[in-house]
């Protein structure tokens, strides 16, 4: 595989960045983090706090953004295995729905009221398995849909966390302040 160059902009400062990626990947990846160091340092500055350490705290967040895709995809990968598992039943059932009609086509005529119960059977199946299959769909657009809002709601409080974190620091300055000055004033 090549390995791309590209120059980006993260900070306000100027960087190299070498890799296997595309140049729209490595470009991608520079500006998430920008954004991300340029959200910290604006939180920081709506608290009142000088932002010291702006990088980690940048790193801190695009991490903890990984591991939630990660929790996420490892939830999506054991519903793909659970439909994988349900639409593999179906498939059985469907094929012993066929071997059932195919055995019971060969019988006498003696047999033929049988052979249309069980054609009846078989369409109720297809009927079954067209209706199962919606409702997987549906519980999958559901499971999506739900992830979304959760995705949603932990960013919301990943950012008040942050806030707090922000004003805890604020008020430990001011502490800090307040217990210099009483030091100097009993010295």
């Amino acid at each position: 595989m090549e390995t791309n160059k590209v120059k980006v902009k993260i900070y306000g400062q100027e960087y190299t960045i070498a890799g296997d990626m595309s140049k729209e990947e490595i470009i991608q990846v520079a500006a998430h983090v920008d954004m991300k160091m340029q959200e910290i340092t604006e939180a920081a500055k709506a608290a009142g706090a000088v932002p010291g350490n702006v990088a980690i705290l940048s790193a801190i967040n695009i991490a903890s953004e990984y591991f939630k895709t990660l929790d996420d995809m490892e939830e999506i990968k054991r519903l793909n295995i659970q439909l994988e598992k349900d639409a593999q039943h179906y498939v059985q059932l469907w094929d012993e729905a066929k071997k059932s009609y195919a055995d019971y086509k060969e019988e006498t005529l003696s047999m033929q009221q049988q052979k249309e119960e069980l054609m009846e059977g078989i369409r109720q199946r297809d009927d079954e398995i067209l209706r199962l299959k919606d409702s997987v769909e549906s519980a999958k657009a559901q499971a999506q849909s739900g992830m979304e809002e959760v995705v949603t709601e932990i960013e919301s409080k990943c950012k008040e966390l942050e806030n707090s974190f922000f004003d805890l620091q604020m008020e430990n300055l001011q502490l800090k302040k307040e217990l210099e000055k009483y030091k100097n004033n009993n010295a």
